[in-house]
């Protein structure tokens, strides 16, 4: 029986500590809501990577938590009870939660920290790089993201128990460098509003290496228009609903959502890669 220590954290919200390890070398942290759909795959996709996931659960409604829970390699979770709609609440907490959940995976003293997101499925050496002298010298790592996205010849949605990695054939070539993976100091911290990466020291040594696919736009037709409300309800008009507004009945694609012509997912992808993150 699994032994669930629950700490009060602040209302309204747990932590709920499953497994007490010895030091870890690459610790995961993961953010999620509601992700029944693709969750155990995530989570089997990172324990392959990592030696355990902090998890941080917000207010999920569907099974999510129960599979948090009883995945073998994930360390505790943050449980929050209190879903928070309005656009001022989420734009605040997209930041707030992932510093909750560093702060959390600190205390397992992790060498190194990856920073997911369920619909994401990462490419490369990233484990044997880490672990080999290659990675002394380097403080963290920006992973190429790209999107993935729905066409008229590969439209079929995302099935429980199917894997995500290679799900779809085509991606847009919009990249975007994204710091995910950093060595454990105290001087990376989350901050501002609506973060996904740690703000880093520009003294840090930064690298640009490894790959994501991300299927944020591309699990389902449905999926997609879920996303659209999504934004367009619960997060500021003018900066996303708008543009969510916009692409709501649009989920099937023949160009990116920039206007350029979609990649099979490969060398010609990444040499014609346009980098729009960092700018």
């Amino acid at each position: 029986m699994i032994r669930l220590i629950s700490n009060l954290l602040e209302k309204k919200k747990k932590i709920y500590r499953l497994k007490n390890p010895k030091k870890q070398k690459l610790l995961a942290i993961l953010r999620v809501r509601n992700e029944e759909l693709i969750i155990a795959d995530t989570l089997d996709h990172l324990a392959s990577i990592c030696d355990g996931i902090i998890c941080y659960d917000d207010a999920s409604t569907d099974k999510t938590f129960d599979i948090l829970r009883q995945h073998r390699k994930v360390y505790a979770i943050i449980k929050n009870y209190d879903w928070l709609p309005n656009p001022e609440e989420r734009i605040y907490r997209e930041t707030q939660d992932r510093a909750e959940l560093l702060q959390l995976a600190t205390e397992y003293q992790p060498e190194w920290i990856l920073c997911a997101d369920a619909d994401e499925r990462y490419l490369g050496d990233i484990r044997p790089f880490i672990d080999s002298d290659q990675s002394q010298d380097i403080d963290a790592i920006r992973i190429q993201l790209f999107d993935a996205y729905i066409t008229i010849e590969d439209r079929e949605p995302f099935k429980k128990g199917q894997k995500l990695l290679n799900f779809r054939k085509y991606f847009g070539i919009e990249r975007r460098d994204i710091l995910m993976l950093w060595r454990n100091s105290s001087d990376v911290v989350f901050q501002g509003l609506d973060s996904r990466e740690p703000t880093v020291p520009s003294s840090k040594n930064i690298i640009v290496k490894f790959y994501c696919q991300h299927y944020g736009k591309s699990l389902s037709v449905q999926h997609w228009e879920d996303t659209c409300d999504y934004y367009i309800n619960h997060f500021p008009f003018e900066v996303y609903g708008k543009k969510w507004l916009e692409r709501k009945g649009k989920a099937i694609h023949l160009l990116s959502d920039f206007d350029t012509e979609l990649q099979i997912w490969g060398e010609q992808l990444f040499n014609q890669a346009k980098v729009i993150h960092p700018v």
